[in-house]
């Protein structure tokens, strides 16, 4: 029997729509200059399921990850609203099952997202979630543009 693994390659500027429901919108482009093979899922599609997100990645990076570092930025309508930086691989007792990775294989993961339990206010969200695969962040392997209009407050 041949399975069929469906990838879909993206390229800058092109927006991938996520979900949306009667409370949420979400999508995501890509900010860096090459197409990608890379899937993204998350559910469900609500702000006001007090549950945790459940997110689905499928991807083939075109570097070996052994070690993987992750800046996230957030933006609340245009300002600035928190920016994160989390060393995900170092090449030491690395706990992610994507550290160790080499370049073409395909990483199939799945994890939650806590972020749901917090009660964003209605509004739009820009959030950059940039991976690079060395510590002076000057080998960038991914740039992912997320999208998330809040339509009601969760009060």
């Amino acid at each position: 029997m041949f399975g069929l693994l469906f990838f879909i390659l993206f390229t800058p500027g092109f927006s991938e729509f996520l979900c949306t429901s009667s409370d949420l919108e979400m999508s995501y482009t890509f900010c860096d200059s090459t197409a990608h093979a890379f899937m993204f899922n998350v559910t469900p599609c609500s702000i006001m399921d007090k549950s945790v997100w459940k997110a689905a990645l499928t991807w083939i990076p075109r570097s070996d990850i052994t070690f993987l570092k992750v800046v996230f930025k957030v933006w609340y309508d245009g300002a600035k609203a928190l920016q994160w930086t989390e060393v995900l691989c170092s090449g030491a007792d690395d706990e992610y099952s994507v550290c160790g990775m080499l370049k073409g294989e395909t990483v199939a993961t799945s994890f939650d997202i806590k972020g749901a339990r917090t009660k964003f206010p209605k509004g739009n969200y820009n959030v950059i979630l940039q991976a690079f695969s060395d510590d002076s962040e000057n080998n960038m392997i991914i740039c992912l543009n997320f999208t998330m209009i809040v339509k009601q407050d969760p009060f």
